[in-house]
C-alpha cells in the first residue's frame, strides 16, 4: 500500500462543540512524509498529530504546542484514517474543529467525492513487539497486541437501559464510509447542565448530536434544557432518544465510540499494525494507550 494524500484543498465551517465559537477549516494535501499536521492559521502555530501533543481529553482529544491548541481533532483524524489518508495538512482558525453534524460525515463525503490521490512511496506501518495493556480506575481497558494489520473491537458499556451493552470492530476491509463515518457523537440527557457548568458542549443542538434520555425531566428542568438547545418543544418525559431522534444503525453509539478510537490511536504516529481491544474506552485511555504505542 502506498502512501495516499487529497487531491486537491477543502473548506469546511462550522461551530465548535465544546466552545460554541464559529471556525473555519481549510484542509489540504501534504507531501510524502508529512503524516497530519494542524496549523493555527490565527496564530502561525504549527502542531504534528502525535500523542505526545495530547495537553486535554475532557470530552474530546485536544492537542497543543506551547499556546496554540486545536481541540476536538478525533473525526478528522479517524477520517483519514478510515479512508487511507497518510498526508495532510489541516489549517484551523481557532481553537476547536468544527463539530458539523456530529459525525466524520461531511469530511468523508467531500474527500471521496474527488478520489485519493497515490503517492510513490509505501505506507509506514507502526509495528509493536509486544502487547500493550492501558488501564484506569474507572475499569476502561484498552489491550494493544501484534497483528499483521490494523483492526479495533470496542465494547461500549454505559450501564444504561437505553444503550445496553454495545459493539463495533473495524479494519482495512471495513467500509468506513457507510459503517462508521455516519456515526453521531452523543451524551446523556442528565449529563447536559454539568457539562455546560465546565463551559463545554455550548455549540451543542439537535442536529449534530445523539442525546440519551436515561432519566426523564419535567417542569422547569425540561424548560432549562429546551433553552440549552435554543429550541421549543423537546419531549424529555420518556426513555429513549430526545426528540425521538431516528438512529443510522442499532448500536450507532458503539460505532461513535469506535469512530472516535481509530481517530485518537492515530496519535501514535500512523497506521498501527496490531489489534486493539477497548473496553469503555474514551479519549483519555484511548490518547494513553497511542502515546505507549509511540514511546515503545
Amino acid at each position: 500500500m502506498n502512501q495516499q494524500t487529497l487531491k486537491k484543498e477543502y473548506h469546511f465551517n462550522g461551530k465548535s462543540l465544546h466552545t460554541g465559537a464559529d471556525v473555519s477549516v481549510c484542509i489540504k494535501p501534504a507531501e510524502i512524509g508529512t503524516g497530519i499536521l494542524f496549523v493555527r492559521t490565527d496564530l502561525g502555530k504549527k502542531i504534528p498529530a502525535i500523542a505526545s501533543k495530547v495537553v486535554n481529553t475532557a470530552r474530546s482529544t485536544q492537542i497543543g504546542e506551547g499556546d496554540a491548541v486545536v481541540g476536538t481533532v478525533e473525526h478528522i483524524l479517524s477520517a483519514f484514517t478510515g479512508l487511507g489518508i497518510d498526508n495532510a495538512i489541516v489549517e484551523v482558525s481557532g481553537s476547536e474543529m468544527p463539530i458539523l453534524d456530529g459525525s466524520a460525515s461531511v469530511y468523508v463525503k467531500a474527500f471521496l467525492s474527488d478520489g485519493l490521490l497515490v503517492q510513490d512511496a509505501s505506507r509506514k506501518y507502526i509495528d509493536i513487539q509486544e502487547s500493550i495493556v492501558i488501564e484506569n480506575e474507572s475499569g476502561s481497558r484498552i489491550e494493544v497486541t501484534p497483528a499483521d494489520k490494523p483492526s479495533i473491537d470496542v465494547e461500549v458499556d454505559f450501564s444504561s437501559e437505553v444503550l445496553g451493552v454495545q459493539t463495533a470492530h473495524w479494519d482495512e476491509s471495513v467500509d468506513y464510509a457507510s459503517q462508521i463515518a455516519p456515526c453521531r457523537t452523543f451524551c446523556f440527557l442528565h449529563e447536559l447542565e454539568q457539562l455546560l457548568s465546565l463551559g463545554l458542549v455550548k455549540g451543542g443542538d439537535v442536529d449534530n448530536a445523539i442525546v440519551v434520555v436515561e432519566h426523564p425531566v419535567n417542569g422547569e428542568r425540561a424548560d432549562r434544557i429546551c433553552k440549552l438547545f435554543n429550541v421549543d418543544g423537546i419531549r424529555t418525559d420518556k426513555i429513549g432518544y430526545l426528540n425521538n431522534l431516528e438512529l443510522y444503525f442499532p448500536n450507532e453509539c458503539g460505532r461513535h465510540k469506535l469512530l472516535d478510537i481509530i481517530g485518537d490511536m492515530r496519535l501514535a504516529g500512523g497506521y498501527l499494525n496490531a489489534h486493539v481491544k477497548a473496553y469503555k474506552p474514551g479519549h483519555s485511555i484511548n490518547t494513553r494507550a497511542a502515546l505507549a504505542v509511540l514511546e515503545k
